[in-house]
């Protein structure tokens, strides 16, 4: 092989390889075009999802999220349901629901009932008193 036959060979690889180089940059043009629309089309859904989230008032948001059945959640509604005008405390719940007492627990309850009051299910009718939303 002599220079001008490298040469040339030489000059069809870097034509070669500009047109690869062309091809990658359309792609990459592309892709970020893509890219852009995507990001600007969740963002919009985010947005759409937090006034939506704003607007649906609390009742609604707690029918559409009712507490977990079989558990503690339930076992503390199904006790408000069987006495829906009678306020229960914490510690009072426990012991109708034959639940330990200690310190802890009941704190894990008063949680769950301040949960359940901002769902909608339940109503606070004075400090560490809960009922049944009517």
């Amino acid at each position: 092989m002599n220079i001008s036959e490298l040469l040339a060979d030489l000059q069809v690889r870097r034509d070669e390889a500009t047109t690869r180089a062309g091809e990658l940059h359309g792609q990459i043009e592309h892709l970020t075009t893509a890219l852009a629309e995507t990001e600007a089309h969740l963002a919009d859904l985010a947005t759409t999802a937090k006034v939506i989230a704003e607007l649906v008032p609390a009742a609604d948001q707690a029918e559409s999220d009712p507490p977990e059945t079989g558990t503690a959640y339930q076992a503390i509604v199904n006790a408000f349901n069987q006495h829906p005008n009678q306020e229960f405390r914490a510690r009072e719940l426990h012991h109708l629901l034959d639940m330990p007492t200690d310190e802890a627990s009941v704190n894990v309850t008063r949680a769950r009932l301040g949960r359940l009051t901002r769902q909608g299910f339940l109503t606070q009718p004075g400090r560490g008193r809960y009922q049944k939303r009517t």
